[in-house]
């Protein structure tokens, strides 16, 4: 599958807007990163109304309105099935928790979307200092993906020059610590949430310093796309110079709040059909799985910890998809550790990222990251277990 190269996440050809320029042929998941990449690329309207080919996809084929449907239909069911009211009664409990925190990263996403320009990114991450890992973990706090489409994102930064310690920091960072899924674990957690978002930020730290060092020993792959930038480049002047020049008039906010409501709209397509699966399948864990078995199998002990560790590596479900679940393990356990490890080792496990990481970046860059991470999760997570 091809790849968005504004937001990263794979798309169908098929079914992808698509822009040929040449020889090249660029894929993307909708109009608004379309647009984009067209305002970034200097593209008028007149070329890019010639360059466009549209895709033939229906209005039934979007994956946000199926999952939408497919939950519509259970609750539907379930006044008519009794079979189906405890899915019911804990699809409710769910909606209530997280809607407002789901609203919330949405429309701060859209803002993020909207007003920090990737150039910024790309500046920051291209230095091979110390510092970078500190900003490469900030930077991913107020990036706004899934986890599939931060290792997309972050494979796009290797290319234009990123080192590999801090592609991994971002990768690592942002899933977990970024800021909408912040709030949405704090709304499900309470401030034990804020646990997990401290641990995966000082996994990310960690994991980037000690690959700064295997680096200095040549012991994984260097980036060869690295290039000197300019040092006359600062970001905050560039952000007082464009604040400098805003024109504040209802124009300019016109603007703005169709540029943040674009970005969250794009950003929603994007995430908001994982949040509905994750919903829907910690509703139906919630709802059918003995409470004894989450005890027996997934409780408070090393066997859970590890078990847990296991059912993560194996499930392939986004980011967003994931936290309804680790909560549910949290609901039934009171583990917090394991629903640490749960989230956790989505992706310093997962099949994908590891084999995007061999091909893209580097195989010993891939090999060492479980190898790095792994006692990370488990010995937190152990923590975890031990004070809450």
């Amino acid at each position: 599958m091809a790849k968005d190269p504004v937001c990263g996440m794979n798309v169908d050809e098929a079914k992808a807007l698509r822009l040929t320029r040449g020889s090249e042929t660029y894929y993307f998941c909708s109009k608004h990163c379309l647009l984009k990449f067209a305002k970034d690329a200097h593209i008028d309207n007149k070329e890019l109304s010639i360059c466009l080919v549209k895709p033939n996809t229906k209005w039934y084929q979007n994956k946000l309105l199926i999952t939408v449907s497919a939950l519509a239909m259970l609750v539907i069911f379930s006044y008519q099935f009794s079979i189906l009211t405890p899915f019911r009664q804990t699809l409710v409990m769910y909606f209530q928790k997280i809607w407002f925190a789901v609203l919330l990263g949405l429309i701060l996403g859209g803002v993020i979307d909207h007003f920090v320009a990737r150039e910024y990114v790309s500046h920051v991450l291209s230095r091979p200092k110390k510092r970078t890992i500190f900003y490469s973990v900030i930077l991913g706090f107020f990036m706004s993906a899934c986890s599939h489409g931060i290792l997309a994102l972050s494979i796009e930064l290797h290319k234009k020059g990123a080192s590999n310690p801090a592609v991994v920091a971002f990768l690592l960072a942002s899933p977990w610590a970024n800021l909408p899924l912040t709030i949405m674990l704090v709304s499900l957690f309470g401030w034990k949430g804020l646990y997990i978002v401290i641990s995966a930020l000082i996994i990310a730290l960690t994991t980037g310093f000690i690959y700064q060092f295997l680096d200095s020993k040549d012991l994984i792959e260097r980036n060869k796309n690295i290039k000197t930038t300019r040092e006359d480049f600062f970001i905050f002047e560039e952000i007082k110079k464009n604040f400098a020049a805003y024109k504040f008039n209802m124009e300019t906010i016109k603007k703005d709040v169709k540029g943040v409501f674009s970005g969250s709209i794009s950003l929603a397509n994007m995430v908001l059909w994982w949040i509905l699966i994750g919903i829907g399948l910690a509703s139906l864990a919630g709802a059918y799985i003995p409470h004894d078995i989450f005890h027996k199998y997934m409780g408070p002990t090393a066997m859970g910890l590890f078990v847990t560790l296991a059912l993560a590596t194996v499930l392939e479900v986004c980011s967003e998809g994931t936290a309804p679940l680790a909560f549910e393990i949290y609901r039934q356990t009171l583990a917090l550790g394991n629903a640490f490890v749960f989230l956790m080792a989505g992706v310093v496990t997962d099949y994908t990222e590891i084999g995007l990481l061999w091909f893209n970046v580097g195989k010993r860059v891939a090999i060492f990251l479980p190898l790095v991470t792994v006692p990370q999760v488990v010995a937190l997570g152990i923590l975890a277990n031990k004070i809450f």
